[in-house]
């Protein structure tokens, strides 16, 4: 019964999802206002989503495994936390989760936009539509949530036991909002050009579209870093895997963007960057869902491994790719833009959108060369951060450099360029610390000391710009956050220690300045999962810490994982992580001191909050 409800609802809503793009270009046409029906419509649609979507929730509650997807993702002994999360926890669950937020955006910009242009209105309404449509037909063909399996099984295969994790959990819903809020921003540029309505209004619009989905990717990318950090037993927070970068190269194009639109509200420039940046975003984010999706990616974040889906996407990014192409060169008829000098804020912004673009750039040539390589000769290779390190780490150093001065800028023109004494001490004494650490290191991490000193001096300016009335406070607490963000990645990446060994129980081992002790191991039943829980001691320096790192060996499917355990303070995070040595009685026990963790974390809650700041006061 649920199968038939949420399947017939999504039916009511592809029927509705074409009336709304025939009474939306309808209205475009003849310039009318967009009447209370096609509200009534727009919400109807919306509703039937809601219900198709509550469905799938209440099977995967219910363990109702008649429903393939319930079938191959869920367990009747998995807790009610992951039997809900599991929902989205695999690639039907997770599009219609995509395509409910496509519909709430719609909503809302339907709700939110009236004070706009209707022509403007009613033709954004039309391209969200299309991307909906898109998704159903999508849905409707190559993943339907609603398919049945006869004989209904008594029990159903388990969610990969490393997806069930809080953070991962609650992950993929806060990324997608992240992901599908790039939509509004694509379908209101295109309707913006075909409306030549690229103004201060129009600005002051997407500007907030903008911040809800760099909000909600921000807090996205920081959610997936913490669960990478923990449950995978890496000890990193970003290892430039596939998927990482996919919704790393959005998250780019949408800070380029946020400052652009800044630009566009302010001096009525930069329009031809802010549109190819808010198409570019929404194609970024479509993009990573075909590579996650199409299974030519190898990632423990990759939901599905079907060539059929991922063919149907690329047709559908295609489309979309040809029609912004031929909408921005037909259309993109801008006047000549105000003059800018090269000593003025929309100058060190557009630089630093340069360099974001080479970033972007960068990461989109690591993630996507071996795909090609592979399809082309057979030849299976990986790009990793020494190519990333490589070729972005002398670029940070003019970039971070323009970001501390920037802010300080006049709009127009800079009259005299004034450098005050306090900027010139603190830039030595960054120069200076950075020479230290020269010192006591070696030439071997020259270019991370050699970028100390610009991630330093923006550190320091950053702390000066917090009682700086003049500048808003969203942007001295993201820039702070930013800066924070940047020295302690580089400091964590410095000051790092790693020792592993493999010991049975009661051993001991000395490994360099650290004495591990294999104490103890218990053993626990605990919900779909047996515990081995490892009593392991730490000692250094005559400091004795103990560690309870944990082996799970779930039942269905049949996998064990390893749960580390982390001492976090201000300053250091101290984690054990241990795993099993098959046909043996050894453990593989590995100690880290991971410097400035928690600084990372935070640093990324801080941008996050200085984003909406910035959208509280927008929508004020």
């Amino acid at each position: 019964m649920l199968n038939l409800i949420g399947n017939y609802s999504l039916v009511l809503a592809l029927t509705i999802s074409i009336i709304i793009i025939f009474l939306s270009f309808k209205t475009f046409k003849s310039k009318e206002n967009i009447t209370f029906n096609i509200f009534f419509i727009i919400s109807s649609q919306f509703f039937l989503i809601c219900i198709s979507f509550l469905t799938l929730l209440l099977a995967f509650v219910y363990s109702d495994f008649s429903n393939l997807a319930v079938y191959f993702n869920s367990h009747s002994s998995k807790p009610l936390f992951y039997k809900i999360s599991g929902t989205w926890g695999n690639h039907e669950g997770s599009l219609l989760l995509w395509l409910l937020v496509l519909s709430l955006f719609n909503l809302i910009f339907y709700i939110k936009s009236k004070k706009l242009l209707n022509a403007f209105r009613s033709l954004t309404i039309f391209f969200q539509q299309i991307i909906i449509l898109g998704f159903l037909l999508f849905i409707f063909f190559t993943s339907n949530p609603f398919q049945l399996v006869i004989p209904t099984p008594i029990e159903g295969l388990g969610l990969n036991p490393i997806l069930q994790d809080p953070a991962l959990a609650i992950h993929p819903p806060i990324l997608y909002l992240g992901y599908v809020g790039s939509s509004i921003i694509f379908s209101s540029s295109l309707s913006a050009l075909v409306c030549n309505y690229v103004n201060k209004e129009w600005a002051s619009d997407i500007k907030k579209w903008t911040l809800i989905s760099w909000i909600f990717l921000t807090v996205g990318i920081m959610l997936g870093s913490i669960w990478a950090y923990y449950e995978l037993g890496w000890g990193g927070f970003w290892f430039w895997d596939p998927v990482e970068n996919v919704s790393l190269m959005p998250w780019l194009c949408l800070t380029a963007l946020l400052h652009c639109t800044s630009v566009l509200k302010k001096r009525l420039n930069l329009k031809s960057w802010t549109i190819i940046l808010a198409i570019s975003t929404f194609i970024l984010s479509m993009s990573g869902t075909f590579l996650v999706r199409s299974g030519i990616l190898n990632s423990v974040h990759t939901f599905a491994n079907d060539p059929e889906r991922g063919l149907f996407i690329l047709i559908f990014l295609t489309f979309l790719i040809l029609i912004s192409l031929i909408i921005y060169f037909k259309h993109n008829n801008f006047n000549q833009e105000n003059k800018s000098f090269i000593f003025s804020k929309e100058s060190a912004i557009v630089i630093n959108n340069w360099f974001m673009m080479y970033f972007l750039s960068v990461v989109l040539i690591g993630t996507v060369y071996p795909i090609f390589l592979e399809a082309i000769t057979n030849e299976k290779i990986s790009v990793g951060p020494p190519y990333f390190n490589q070729l972005i780490i002398p670029f940070l150093i003019p970039f971070l450099i323009i970001m501390a001065l920037g802010p300080k800028l006049e709009w127009i023109k800079n009259k005299k360029v004034r450098v005050k004494l306090t900027k010139i001490i603190l830039f030595v004494l960054s120069i200076f610390i950075s020479y230290l650490i020269v010192r006591h290191f070696s030439t071997k991490v020259l270019y991370l000391t050699i970028l100390i000193s610009p991630s330093l001096y923006l550190f320091f300016i950053s702390v000066i710009d917090l009682n700086d009335e003049k500048l808003k406070l969203s942007q001295k607490l993201s820039h702070f956050g930013f800066s924070i963000l940047i020295v302690s990645i580089i400091l964590n990446s410095l000051f790092s220690e790693e020792v592993s060994v493999n010991l049975k129980k009661g051993e001991e081992r000395q490994l360099s300045n650290y004495l591990l002790k294999f104490k103890n191991i218990t053993k626990t039943e605990i919900d779909n999962f047996t515990s081995l829980k490892a009593e392991i001691h730490v000692i250094q320096n005559n400091k004795e810490l103990k560690f309870y790192p944990e082996l799970r060996l779930y039942k269905v499917p049949e996998t064990i994982t390893s749960e580390a355990d982390i001492k976090t303070n201000l300053f250091n995070d101290n984690l054990v992580v241990v795993n099993y040595l098959k046909d043996t009685d050894y453990l593989n026990i590995r100690y880290q001191k991971k410097p400035f963790m928690l600084l990372i974390w935070i640093s990324a809650i801080l941008l996050a909050i200085g984003g909406m700041i910035g959208l509280r006061k927008d929508f004020k």
